[in-house]
């Protein structure tokens, strides 16, 4: 197990942030659960968790994100360290989705903040979050069910899903990359590609590698076991890699980045669309033409 480090947040910031938690609060709700019975709903049977999951501390938790502890203080502590705030960092990777979607991943869910507001932007797709902690899908479906929202949830691995070909048309990843190896972050892309039908879309929300690696002690802030090997890298280089064309980048006060890329439509299939759309032309007349998914 690794060993818990020294960092700005457990030093400065940790005691100013806990005055604005409830921490009485918190405590009660996490002793009111059974944590090893609710996981189990969602504990994938014969999942192994991956060595550089298992075996790292998160943002100052024994054991990652493996335990109820972590599910419990992941939201209060998020909610309070995100600026200019969580909801709008968080909406700035919804606001990028383009079109209507049917089917949407959302891989690295945790606590599927992101997960909710994808399923309350675009109420007809069909929405599943996935991630590795069984402690974390338990506090995303108590937070959907106390929204009164359907959603599906997923235990198991971003870069190895299980899901068929081309089975959602945007798979999306929020403030996940940082906390994996480049590559793992590389194979985690390549498995969009592969979940994306044609013309579907990735959209990886994290922070701006531009200014993590420019501003250093930003990669001091938390115990974040992958976060400087993520500032060295280039994730457009990484999308691009992947297959993926158009990937634009979006800052977002300064240190927040979106990332999209999509994935491209076969030439045959380009051409045959450009006839059947060119058919379709001729029968709309004067009821004009239809907004295009893209």
């Amino acid at each position: 197990m690794a060993v818990a480090k020294d960092t700005i947040w457990e030093r400065f910031l940790s005691p100013i942030v806990r005055l604005f938690i409830d921490e009485d609060k918190l405590r009660q709700f996490h002793e009111s659960v059974d944590w090893e019975k609710e996981s189990d709903r969602f504990r994938q049977p014969g999942l192994i968790y991956p060595h550089y999951y298992s075996s790292q501390n998160f943002h100052g938790v024994e054991g990652g994100y493996l335990n109820g502890g972590a599910a419990t203080s992941y939201d209060p502590i998020t909610q309070r360290v995100l600026p200019p705030n969580e909801a709008s960092v968080r909406q700035t990777l919804v606001d990028a989705v383009k079109g209507q979607p049917w089917r949407i991943l959302d891989l690295g869910c945790g606590t599927g903040s992101t997960t909710l507001m994808l399923k309350q932007a675009f109420p007809q797709a069909e929405v599943v979050g996935m991630d590795l902690s069984p402690y974390m899908l338990f506090m995303a479906d108590y937070k959907a069910k106390q929204a009164g929202l359907d959603l599906q949830w997923r235990h198991g691995k971003a870069e190895e899903t299980g899901f068929p070909d081309a089975s959602f048309d945007v798979v999306t990843a929020s403030l996940l990359f940082h906390e994996t190896p480049p590559a793992v972050s590389q194979s985690i892309l390549r498995e969009a590609f592969r979940l994306l039908v044609p013309g579907g879309q990735v959209l990886i929300l994290d922070g701006s590698q531009k200014t993590l690696h420019q501003v250093s002690w930003l990669t001091e802030i938390f115990e974040e076991p992958y976060i400087k090997d993520f500032a060295a890298g280039n994730l457009d280089a990484w999308m691009g890699k992947a297959g993926f064309e158009a990937v634009q980048s979006e800052q977002f006060w300064w240190i927040h980045e979106v990332t999209r890329g999509i994935k491209p439509i076969p030439v045959e299939n380009a051409a045959a669309q450009r006839v059947s759309t060119s058919s379709a032309f001729d029968d709309f007349g004067s009821e004009g033409i239809p907004a295009p998914a893209f």
